[in-house]
């Protein structure tokens, strides 16, 4: 039976990302989709396969969304609050599918990365598992690079450091640090195109409106053009970002492990539009070579492309601007470290609103209207 599926928050970042996804895969076809909006409903909904769906329908309507066979939300977490235990009140027992962070900590629910845990997930439908949730978009992409060597059970500890785009912030934060990358440059205009003036008054006039009060600085209260911003999310109290910590407990749910793997690092938000990228520093549980590590995360999953540690194709292959709007996950710097012959690191790159966030949702949606 073809299934009743409600979007939630489709006209956001992730949620346009996963639409997009779904028009090039032909997922409409095997489904009966049906769009909400908290905002804007009875107004006009997207265009997919040259068909306008019209009247969009409320969001907060409980009753409607009763109609649904699936749930796919990418509204954020304040709307999972309030509409999700109110529905599962009423005995709605329909799949919710959801991007938000909300759900993730819950025992009942389930995180999605199939091409990492295709079996728990089919596990969790059989046993009536009816939650199920998208990863944090860091976790997600270093599962997908270092996949083989979590399969095979050899890390034991992993360092991390993340440069994450401004986009994983969402819409409003990439048009500020546009407006702000255009602050800057306007400033400086006629001076770039002055062959004489000196580079030093130029930094000082960029110094200058950086600290200016006037500088476009409303969603992330500090200048992100021209210098970075070294925490994401909220203060858990331990001296952690919520960001940081969800690294440790999303990977190890996501495995299942009954011996944890230790994860810890800083956050970092850098002025990338798009693509968050990691530099790794793991500890495996045996010495084995370079060439067998490389074999292990090379063979694991058809997306993980192997960039050799050399200065042109690091540049070239191993950036956000060469990764963007692709389902490529480059792994690259790959080496021992000298800290012992059990300790390697890596650099990594992915596509945060595809494997980071909206790819997870579309195949977990394919799977749950193939049952």
């Amino acid at each position: 039976m073809i299934k009743s599926v409600g979007f939630i928050g489709w006209r956001g970042m992730v949620g346009s990302v996963l639409l997009n996804r779904m028009i090039e895969e032909n997922d409409f076809l095997k489904i009966t989709p049906h769009f909400f909006s908290t905002s804007q409903f009875g107004k006009d909904g997207p265009t997919i396969n040259n068909t306008v769906f019209k009247n969009v329908k409320d969001a907060y309507n409980l009753s409607l969304l009763e109609e649904m066979d699936i749930i796919v939300t990418c509204q954020g977490g304040f709307y999972t609050d309030t509409i999700y235990p109110k529905l599962r009140k009423k005995n709605w027992n329909g799949y919710w599918i959801d991007a938000a962070s909300t759900l993730r900590v819950k025992n009942d629910s389930v995180i999605v990365l199939d091409p990492i845990n295709l079996k728990a997930i089919k596990q969790a439908v059989d046993n009536g598992i009816k939650t199920f949730v998208g990863s944090n978009c860091t976790v997600s992409l270093m599962l997908m690079a270092l996949g083989g060597l979590f399969q095979q059970k050899l890390i034991e500890w992993i360092s991390v450091s993340t440069y994450q785009a401004a986009s994983g912030a969402g819409a409003n934060y990439v048009i500020e640090l546009l407006k702000q990358m255009g602050s800057l440059y306007n400033i400086v205009s006629e001076d770039l195109s002055n062959d004489f003036c000196s580079i030093l008054e130029i930094t000082k006039k960029v110094t200058k409106i950086i600290q200016d009060n006037s500088f476009p600085l409303k969603h992330f209260s500090v200048p992100l053009a021209g210098s970075l911003i070294p925490w994401i999310d909220s203060d858990i109290g331990t001296g952690q970002s919520r960001e940081e910590w969800k690294g440790q407990f999303e990977t190890n749910k996501i495995l299942d492990s009954k011996n944890i793997v230790k994860i810890d690092g800083i956050c970092v938000r850098i002025s990338s539009i798009r693509c968050h990228s990691q530099s790794i520093l793991m500890k495996l549980n045996k010495n084995i070579s370079l060439k067998n590590i490389e074999e292990i995360i090379f063979n694991h999953n058809q997306w993980v492309n192997f960039i050799p540690n050399n200065i042109e194709e690091t540049i070239s292959k191993l950036t956000p601007s060469a990764v963007t709007g692709t389902l490529n996950i480059p792994v690259g710097r790959l080496r021992k470290s000298s800290i012992g012959n059990k300790y390697f690191s890596a650099f990594t790159v992915g596509d945060q609103l595809l494997w980071g966030a909206a790819e997870p949702l579309r195949r977990m949606l394919n799977l749950l209207t193939n049952i």
